[in-house]
């Protein structure tokens, strides 16, 4: 499990370097910031990306995301009983899991339309969410102390 861990931390951490990367003015994968914003937030008529507290503070909550597959592993002590860790991962497999989910409905669809987000969700950003949230709750159960 320890692998599953360090690959979930990896990952989460260069989701949270791109959020970072926004904050501080970054349009890649677009050219500009309209199509940057069509790319990454999709939203009916976006021409604009978040504000940089908006990307910081998705950034923070993915880098404390980023830290708990290893502390429920055990790689580092964690202020926190491994029951609240296991509990508190199953909560973010469950948000993981749903965005993923989200992404895949009619409903998503309406709400985020812009090309290439449109694509470039059903291809790579829901499946990775749903990767993730199984990462997430695979840790959860397995490391849950019985």
């Amino acid at each position: 499990m320890i692998v599953l861990a360090f690959a979930l931390s990896v990952v989460l951490l260069l989701i949270t370097t791109l959020h970072v990367y926004w904050g501080i003015g970054g349009i890649w994968p677009g050219t500009d910031q309209a199509s940057c914003a069509r790319a990454v937030v999709g939203f009916r008529g976006v021409d604009e990306m978040p504000s940089a507290f908006a990307s910081f503070a998705v950034a923070a909550c993915l880098a404390l995301a980023t830290l708990w597959p290893l502390a429920l592993a055990g790689v580092f002590a964690a202020p926190f009983p491994k029951e609240g860790l296991a509990a508190t991962s199953l909560l973010f497999g469950l948000v993981f899991l749903g965005r993923g989910i989200a992404g895949f409905t009619p409903w998503w669809r309406r709400l985020a339309p812009e090309q290439p987000f449109a694509r470039l969700d059903q291809r790579f950003y829901s499946p990775l969410c749903l990767l993730i949230g199984a990462g997430f709750a695979t840790l959860a159960i397995t490391e849950f102390p019985a």
